[in-house]
């Protein structure tokens, strides 16, 4: 059992960030290796509940107190061994996942939660290390085929659970490369894309095939037996304010992509960049948080991102009672990066590269203004000069303008970032005929079967959704989690059974009150 005094003999603590004038000049992640012992520590404080809320703050169902006291005890490989049973991708969750997991830990109760995503992410990268994470080939080919398009984690969890079930998968994917918005909208700096290709390695080594630059049509798919749609909700939520066509307002996601690209070497500079920019980031949220880090490495004049909604309190909110994802204050790395003060001992290339010619010792280099909608894009002669914006104040639950309220702000660089409002509905889908639902998303029953009605007549696989065009926009987690069960659903129907596991349905829900 665990050491029933380890979260007493030890504090929450977590690996350093890198110095953040030094990781401003690159792309690299911002993490250091956590010291020795640290990983084993951090793991000791786990209680072992006798009823470990963390497995259901997790969609994926992750045995963590078993694989917590592996590590504690050393025992790296058995740890190695639980946590792949039920994540197919640790080393993505570990980096990208906002942890639902520690929100639900029964320590956060009156203290601080055990770092479970470091623990997750530390066991998964001993794996790669010690030659752990080799091919897990089929032990039989049942003959049948199944076509996955689309390879975000929904995807390639659905392709690679299929693939060692013993099917012939083949995972479309419609960019260059496979990732889906891994490769091309999460920054580097979250998560270096040499993770996604060695874990590509292992795939294709267990016999999946990979297809990249190709959006398949129903009558490529027609000769497979299953297919299974995991395309996610690229669809972005628009700003439809006066003043929206003028040069320099920018979708997020057609922003991030092209620093992913330059990263990857395909160019020199990315066609929007944000060096010597007064940049303006509209959205609270993850991605426009990854706009921020980006512009900031770019070299932005100054960055600021706007948010609609007030500061999040410094403790749990009573809105998000436990165990539910906690509403409260949070600083990411980028904010983090934010809150630089420039010395004025800065060196020359630190000067050149993140654009400090202009600021003066003192200057933060970016920072968050809360409560703010914008109302109006400003410009001069068909470009961007600035934002019109008004104070939001929050009254029966209604977000209603703070009369007198408005003011403007200067910016020749702004890139919404409001979310994502469902999945695409033209090409294969349309071919398909996928019923959607008013918001957006894929209609499906309970074993992720889609309701298609195909134009082409003599269409004969069964269509399935996985992941985010079925589920709405969501976490990594919840995306890994249905390309599992989905993958258990085409099973059964091509098999008959199914001993793939389960951890969650269409209508699973997060934890919530």
């Amino acid at each position: 059992m665990a050491d029933p005094h380890g979260f007493r003999k030890h504090t929450r603590a977590e690996p350093a960030h890198r110095p953040v004038p030094l990781r401003l000049m690159d792309f690299r992640e911002v993490y250091e290796d956590a010291p020795g012992g640290q990983i084993q520590q951090q793991a000791t404080r786990c209680m072992d509940c006798g009823v470990p809320f963390c497995h259901e703050g997790c969609p994926l169902g992750n045995i963590i107190p078993e694989w917590n006291d592996l590590v504690r005890q050393n025992r790296w490989k058995e740890a190695y061994d639980r946590l792949h049973a039920t994540n197919n991708f640790p080393e993505f969750t570990g980096r990208l996942c906002p942890a639902p997991c520690e929100g639900a830990c029964v320590l956060a109760i009156n203290d601080e939660a055990v770092t479970i995503k470091n623990v997750e992410l530390a066991i998964a990268e001993k794996g790669f290390e010690e030659g752990w994470v080799t091919p897990v080939a089929p032990s039989f080919d049942t003959g049948q085929s199944v076509a996955v398009v689309g390879s975000g984690p929904a995807g390639l969890a659905a392709a690679q659970q299929l693939t060692r079930a013993g099917h012939r998968v083949t995972v479309y994917e419609r960019d260059d490369r496979i990732g889906g918005l891994m490769r091309y909208g999460v920054p580097d700096y979250k998560m270096e894309n040499r993770f996604i290709d060695r874990r590509i390695e292992q795939m294709a080594a267990e016999g999946t095939t990979f297809r990249t630059g190709v959006s398949p049509t129903a009558q490529d798919l027609a000769r497979f037996d299953a297919v299974v749609l995991a395309t996610g909700t690229p669809l972005p939520r628009e700003l439809p304010a006066e003043g929206r066509d003028l040069e320099g307002v920018h979708q997020a996601m057609d922003y991030l992509p092209l620093q992913n690209r330059v990263n990857e070497g395909d160019t020199d500079r990315p066609q929007v960049s944000a060096a010597g920019k007064k940049v303006v980031i509209i959205g609270g949220g993850d991605t426009g948080i990854d706009c921020f880090g980006t512009a900031l490495r770019q070299g932005a004049a100054s960055v600021t991102q706007f948010d609609i909604r007030p500061p999040a309190p410094k403790v749990r909110a009573a809105s998000t009672p436990w165990p539910t994802f906690p509403l409260v204050w949070r600083t990411a790395t980028a904010h983090e990066e934010g809150e630089y003060i420039i010395t004025g001992n800065e060196s020359a290339e630190e000067i050149e590269a993140l654009g400090l010619a202009t600021r003066a010792p003192g200057d933060t280099l970016g920072g968050r203004v809360f409560s703010a909608n914008t109302v109006e894009f400003l410009g001069s002669e068909g470009t961007l000069t600035g934002l019109r914006c008004v104070e939001i104040e929050v009254i029966d639950g209604v977000r209603t303008p703070v009369p007198g309220s408005e003011f403007e702000f200067e910016a020749d660089l702004v890139f919404i970032a409001l979310g994502f409002t469902g999945a695409e509905r033209g090409g294969l889908v349309h071919e398909l005929g996928v019923a959607f639902d008013d918001r957006g998303r894929m209609v499906r029953d309970e074993q992720y079967r889609a309701s298609v009605k195909p134009l082409a007549p003599g269409f004969r696989p069964k269509v399935y959704v996985a992941g985010d065009n079925g589920r709405g926009q969501s976490l990594i987690v919840w995306a890994i989690a249905e390309g599992r069960a989905a993958a258990a659903a085409v099973d059964a129907d091509l098999m008959g059974e199914t001993a793939l596991p389960v951890a969650v349905t269409p209508s699973t829900v997060p934890l919530g009150v």
